[in-house]
Formats: structure tokens, sequence, C-alpha cells
């Protein structure tokens, strides 16, 4: 499995702390060198770790860094661009327009977060409107609501 460069060089500095404590140099003058932040607790499970996995610092690389990322710069340009340019479209809407044109699904939650750091979101809640008013915008919608 390939891993973010800064996963690597993490768990060949834990390698090197490891070594040097148990050559006898203090833990806190090592791990405050290598900028580290390790409890003798933490410390006893790394060795434990090392040792059962044949002395390799691959043993000690922490595979919680991260999740993949839905949303690409391709994805955000879209959607701010396209937001620009209609702003009454709802998350919902973009949403759907994301899946159909990138095959990839959002939440709304997370579209609405793209844009609100923008700049770009509507004020909180359902839009505004009478009960008639709103059903003219859903009858109009499937002219005017399409994202694509």
């Amino acid at each position: 499995m390939d891993h973010p460069p800064a996963v690597i060089e993490k768990a060949q500095r834990l390698e090197e702390l490891l070594h040097r404590v148990e050559q006898g140099e203090p833990l806190v003058e090592v791990s405050s060198e290598l900028e580290m932040e390790i409890s003798p607790e933490r410390l006893a499970i790394l060795q434990g770790r090392y040792e059962a996995g044949g002395r390799s610092w691959e043993v000690l690389i922490d595979g919680r860094y991260g999740r993949e990322q839905k949303v690409t710069a391709e994805i955000e340009s879209w959607l701010y661009e396209r937001k620009g340019q209609e702003r009454g479209l709802t998350g919902p809407q973009l949403a759907e327009g994301v899946e159909k044109r990138f095959g990839v699904k959002l939440s709304v939650g997370h579209i609405n977060t793209l844009l609100r750091s923008v700049g770009l979101s509507g004020p909180p809640g359902r839009p505004g409107g009478s009960k008639t008013e709103l059903a003219e915008r859903s009858d109009q919608g499937e002219e005017h609501g399409e994202v694509s």
C-alpha cells in the first residue's frame, strides 16, 4: 500500500526514537529533538509492535491518516461557477448535478459548507414565499431547476 511521504517519515522517526532510547538516551530528550510527543506508556506499545513486526519501521505506520477526498478542484470549481450563475439553486439540486456530471455522491451538508466558505450560500432554512409561490416554483422546477 502506498502511504503519504509524511506518514512514512513519521514511522521512520519513530524507529529512530526507539533505537536511540534502546541505546540509553533519555526519552524526553530524544522525543523533543525529533519533535514528537511520546509518553512512556506509548513507548512501551511502540516497542512491542516494533519487536513483534520484525524490527521494521513499516510496522510503525499509523494507518489513520485520513480518508480519500471526494471533492476535487474540478468539482469545487463547477459548484462555485454553477451557484454563481444561478443563486437560486439548492443544495439538493447541486448534489444531483454533481452526481450526474462527475459520478460522485456528496451530501447536501458538505455542499453547503463549501458554498458557505466562499460566500455563496443562501440564508438558512427553506426558501421563502407563500405556498402559492412555492407551488409555482416547483411546477417550473422541471424547466428551470435542472442542474447539468
